[in-house]
């Protein structure tokens, strides 16, 4: 059967929003409580927020998780927010408390960092029931023991090496949800999902960025007036 387009409507004021690259639409997608997710941007910024158009957001960032942080963010998005809630800086006791703190706000899931150890995520296991995304920086992960732990997802960000640690994932692990960055330019997000991602993050500029090229057009329109 041939593939049907896409009928796309727009808003005056919405038209101007931030736009994932459409190479991601390849992706599988990963299927969450109903809802499948293909792009997730990555940021914290509220505004960029409500103004893309991802399929989910993964607000992590480099301080200690706070509870009013993470329920700004989901009270702002009306997409599914994985959030942040250590596991380097921040351990032990705590990182569970804000585990827990989300999954009522209604995360969709959690993100603990690369240094948190494997007890810490088989208790979390224990006291949530939204997925737990476990942060893959390096091809020297033990994948095994992660997956032992209780993760449900992993979140790859090597870097430049991303594409290869996500290969070597998925030749090993045929079924294991990952979600991947997929760098700069549509070619690298291609590599990526060839590699095997089931879905990518997506680095949004930031709201300076776009504000420089927002007031660039306005003197030049100034100019000519």
């Amino acid at each position: 059967m041939e593939a049907r387009s896409v009928p796309e409507i727009d808003g005056i004021l919405r038209k101007h929003m931030i736009r994932v690259p459409k190479v991601i639409d390849q992706v599988s997608g990963i299927r969450i409580f109903g809802k499948l997710i293909r792009s997730v941007v990555f940021t914290t910024d509220v505004a960029i927020i409500r103004n893309c158009n991802a399929n989910a957001v993964i607000a992590v960032y480099p301080f200690t998780p706070q509870p009013i942080i993470t329920h700004s963010i989901i009270s702002a998005s009306d997409v599914p927010v994985f959030c942040g809630v250590g596991g380097g800086t921040t351990t032990g006791k705590r990182v569970t408390n804000l585990a827990e703190d989300a999954e009522f706000q209604g995360a969709v899931g959690v993100v603990v960092n690369a240094p948190t150890p494997n007890e810490t995520i088989a208790y979390l296991k224990e006291k949530i029931d939204i997925p737990i995304v476990v942060t893959v920086i390096s091809d020297k992960t033990d994948i095994d023991e992660r997956i032992r732990a209780g993760a449900d997802i992993l979140n790859v960000s090597g870097a430049g090496n991303t594409v290869y640690i996500v290969e070597q994932i998925r030749d090993k692990y045929p079924d294991i949800p990952i979600i991947a960055t997929g760098g700069p330019t549509e070619e690298s997000i291609l590599r990526t999902i060839q590699a095997g991602a089931n879905a990518i993050t997506y680095t949004p500029p930031t709201t300076g960025e776009i504000f420089r090229k927002m007031m660039k057009t306005y003197r030049e329109n100034e100019n000519i007036i």
